[in-house]
């Protein structure tokens, strides 16, 4: 008995340092960020998975930050499109990571008009489905779709090049068994797709944190 409260004692005390330590982490992040910053982390899915080995990228989902309310809002397309505080938006990725990167010169080029533009694109499309197919249609959406829509549409920017689904590692038998799951025999190989990483790499951006 006494060594299980031991035991139930050192796991309660490496809980609650594991919380503080997220806590700090967010919010050391909360005091570097900006309106319009977009971040980056990896998730566990059998889609993300395929999106990593297609892309060759370790991250698969991205969102992008406004102030709401006092408070940090990360506005993701999931399953629906929402927005989600930052700090639980953190705790969702792998080991917490994430990385966050910024528009260059983003003081002088996004004002506080663009912004509020930016941010009523990111609040008209809260609700929609996830768009399991990455069509490049308006009706659904999906992460990376979400974050370049709304710097075109409201800036004028594109924050990495649209390619063509063919253009990705489509080889590995996890990304073809999702591909078959989704279309079939169908492949759309022409429609046009922005991935995660292609907004990572974009030069349009530079790195603020990563953790």
């Amino acid at each position: 008995m006494f060594m299980f409260r031991i035991s139930a004692i050192f796991f309660l005390c490496l809980i609650l340092f594991a919380c503080s330590s997220e806590t700090k982490v967010a919010r050391e992040l909360e005091t570097k960020i900006q309106d319009g910053d977009i971040i980056f982390q990896s998730t566990q899915s059998r889609q993300c998975e395929a999106v990593k080995l297609a892309t060759h990228s370790e991250y698969s989902h991205v969102g992008i930050i406004f102030k709401d309310k006092n408070e940090w809002m990360v506005y993701e397309a999931v399953q629906p499109v929402k927005k989600t505080p930052l700090r639980d938006w953190i705790t969702h990725g792998e080991n917490n990571h994430y990385a966050l990167k910024r528009l260059k010169n983003a003081e002088r080029v996004l004002t506080s008009s663009i912004v509020d533009e930016m941010q009523e694109i990111g609040e008209e499309n809260l609700g929609k489905n996830y768009d399991i197919y990455f069509s490049w249609t308006d009706n659904e959406i999906y992460c990376s779709e979400l974050v370049w829509k709304i710097y075109d549409d409201a800036a004028g920017i594109h924050i990495g090049e649209l390619r063509q689904l063919r253009d990705f590692d489509l080889m590995s038998e996890s990304v073809q068994t999702i591909m078959a799951e989704r279309y079939g025999s169908n492949i759309p190989f022409d429609e046009e797709v922005i991935a995660p990483s292609d907004l990572f790499e974009s030069d349009k951006l530079i790195l603020i944190d990563q953790h």
